[in-house]
């Protein structure tokens, strides 16, 4: 292969080495049998549970049995330093941070690989590999297949890497964990402070015995998209939320984007900033937060109210979700349309509560804006660093962040 098609102005002190020659690559499903999902099992942490940002996440994840657990254990190793490569479907390419098993009984799905650095290599400097475009341009020219691409085990292997000096490898990995460690440590906060306004939201909606119908006080709103052929429609500056964008708790950007004309030639207001979304079809009853003016799709629902603080509103929107899918458990759950919000009760707070909660939950939500529109400024500063760190075009040595 042509190392030049890769890189192409490495420093004389770097080389150009296979990707098996510096990790172990694995294939991490043994019996490529499709697991049978059961309730109080193990994860089983497939290419749906990898968040924004790089890190695996139990909370959605399937559940199977110890022995699918088991039969994993014995079949390959995840440690601190281990990393998860999406090598299937269309989200070939992203990697992922997987928690060590010591602490997590769990499993991995087919989807991903596991890529195991070797000693002779800086295991962080391994993942900014895995995660620039030189790799993964050399993965898309191996991709498989057009209604299930994917990549082979042993292409993945044989992927071509720049190896600097150990020492340019470990501040390269430096430079990439700072970033990384900043953005796990917003993220963790952020599901705590989540937990706090929960809390707080709780304690006040359990106390009260005002039973009210949801949509006497939330009104449920639509969406709609412009038509698809129009360019002038698409590709603007204004984000399009669909059940694809669900963020935890806000959205702040969208897979689309739309014009002004656009939104003129579309049934979706551009909606403001904190309202809540609830997706109605596909991916059915997520919930999010707009952290920006955003417009709508018609597969999700719009919940705003004339009277209602709009933070208050997705709290309530949370616990008419929660009844929803409740009273469907043991049925298809698969649309929520007006009508169910027309029949669910909520417990009303009064003003007084009202004003109290949004008191506190208030700066809570706002930090927590903050910290996501934080780490997506790390995340901007992330990829604008790697291809440089990776080509040698920047002296780490001086670097500081």
């Amino acid at each position: 292969m042509n190392n030049k098609l890769y890189f192409s102005r490495l420093p004389s002190n770097w080389h150009v080495d296979s990707l098996d020659c510096f990790a172990d690559v694995i294939d991490p499903h043994p019996s490529h049998r499709a697991p049978q999902e059961v309730e109080n099992g193990f994860p089983f942490v497939g290419i749906g549970d990898l968040d924004y940002y790089g890190n695996a996440s139990f909370e959605k994840a399937r559940h199977v049995g110890l022995d699918i657990i088991e039969e994993h254990e014995m079949n390959y190793d995840i440690d601190d330093y281990s990393i998860g490569y999406a090598k299937m479907g269309n989200t070939i390419g992203k990697v992922v941070s997987l928690p060590n098993r010591k602490d997590n009984r769990y499993a991995i799905s087919p989807a991903l690989s596991i890529i195991n650095p070797k000693k002779e290599i800086d295991p962080f400097f391994l993942r900014c590999v895995v995660e620039s475009y030189s790799f993964w341009k050399q993965v898309n020219g191996k991709i498989t297949g057009s209604t299930r691409p994917s990549i082979g085990i042993q292409q993945l292997r044989k992927i071509l890497i720049p190896i600097p000096p150990r020492e340019v490898q470990t501040r390269i990995g430096y430079i990439w964990r700072s970033i990384f460690d900043k953005i796990k440590v917003n993220t963790k906060i952020n599901e705590i402070l989540l937990q706090q306004a929960g809390a707080v939201f709780d304690k006040y909606y359990y106390a009260s015995s005002n039973q009210q119908l949801f949509t006497s006080l939330i009104n449920v709103l639509g969406g709609g998209t412009p038509k698809t052929g129009n360019p002038d429609f698409w590709d603007g500056s204004i984000p399009f939320f669909t059940p694809k964008d669900v963020g935890a708790p806000y959205t702040f950007q969208t897979e689309k984007y739309i014009t002004e004309s656009g939104l003129d030639h579309c049934n979706s207001r551009l909606y403001p900033k904190n309202t809540t979304f609830v997706t109605a079809r596909g991916t059915v009853g997520k919930v999010s937060l707009a952290g920006v003016p955003m417009a709508m799709n018609q597969s999700c629902y719009a919940l705003a109210s004339e009277t209602i603080d709009p933070l208050l509103v997705y709290f309530y929107v949370l616990k008419a979700v929660v009844s929803l899918k409740h009273k469907a458990s043991g049925a298809v759950f698969d649309a929520i349309v007006t009508r169910d919000f027309d029949i669910e009760t909520i417990n009303v707070l009064t003003d007084e509560d009202a004003q109290s909660a949004v008191s506190v939950i208030a700066p809570i939500m706002e930090e927590i804006h903050n910290n996501i529109e934080e780490n997506m400024r790390l995340s901007k500063l992330r990829d604008a660093l790697l291809p440089k760190l990776m080509s040698g075009e920047l002296d780490v040595s001086e670097l500081d962040i």
